[in-house]
């Protein structure tokens, strides 16, 4: 699914915002001393029934806002494995990470069990890009990707992972983006605002892989200190065969809000959702073409 418009990917943020609300709570506390019988039912029925209907709403939003255009027919499939350089394969695994982040966190707040809520709860976002990219499968602009797929079981797979293994999140998955001059030169499909060229202008997007060095046993740092590795590539007007692009590789603190310990309902809210994003900081950037950077400040 690498020409993924606008308006999916802000659908897909709602979702990741509204089962994250739901779930705050939770996620600040160790799904491993979570009590076995602290099932609230009228929680988990709004919970259940509100993911279900938002996505299915959603879904349906979506095929007669962006396919109804197409032609349908019988599902395809479509190879985009080397498409922009990956990049939208990575954002791919990070959407179906942070769905599966909310999800879990959701259903914790609604007192499922641990195990429950990370393989159900996890799955969320796997569930969720499975349905859109069934429908893309029966479009005739576009088609079922096997590497989106991948990309998306991947994500679930490092939240669910960790959940099971370690009854938390030691690696986070995040992202940022800043505006390049790429979009202005090809803006129908880098986007012409300031919003789409921050969703759609990939040449400005990195994926990261922030770790804590606390929660491996590095006790003299403190608990919310990342170490985030990220992944970007730059000079792509195009989905592929661009004259000139190159990958780019990144070294950077990072923070893990919601390892900073708080009573405040509001701030476990506001450090639930800021865990979504790296935080801007002195970088590293490694370049394929064999150049090193660096940055005093990148997001």
């Amino acid at each position: 699914m690498a020409r993924v418009p606008v308006v999916r990917k802000l659908v897909q943020a709602a979702l990741c915002v509204v089962v994250g609300l739901c779930g705050y709570r939770a996620e600040a506390q160790d799904a491993r001393a979570q009590p076995m019988d602290s099932l609230r039912p009228g929680r988990a029925w709004f919970v259940a029934g509100g993911t279900a209907a938002f996505a299915t709403g959603s879904l349906i939003a979506l095929d007669k806002a962006w396919y109804s255009g197409h032609d349908r027919g019988k599902l395809h499939f479509f190879n985009d494995g080397d498409e922009w350089l990956q990049m939208d394969k990575a954002g791919h695994a990070y959407g179906a990470y942070q769905l599966g982040r909310g999800g879990h966190a959701a259903f914790q707040w609604a007192g499922f069990r641990p195990e429950l809520s990370a393989w159900l709860g996890g799955s969320v976002g796997l569930i969720y890009l499975t349905g859109v990219e069934l429908l893309d499968g029966r479009s005739s602009a576009y088609g079922f990707s096997w590497w989106d797929m991948a990309a998306n079981t991947a994500g679930t797979a490092l939240f669910i992972g960790q959940q099971r293994g370690w009854g938390e999140q030691r690696f986070l998955l995040k992202w940022s983006a800043h505006p390049t001059d790429f979009a202005p030169q090809r803006p129908e499909v880098l986007g012409s605002t300031l919003p789409e060229r921050l969703l759609k202008d990939y040449n400005g997007t990195t994926v990261w892989l922030s770790a804590n060095p606390n929660a491996f046993g590095w006790k003299n740092l403190p608990p919310w200190l990342n170490i985030a590795a990220g992944m970007g590539a730059e000079g792509m007007l195009t989905a592929r065969g661009n004259l000139g692009e190159y990958r780019q590789y990144y070294l950077a603190p990072d923070i893990a809000f919601s390892r900073i310990p708080t009573e405040s309902k509001f701030l476990r809210t506001a450090f639930f959702l800021l865990d979504a994003l790296k935080m801007p900081a002195p970088t590293l950037e490694f370049r394929s073409k064999g150049q090193v950077v660096g940055h005093w400040v990148l997001f």
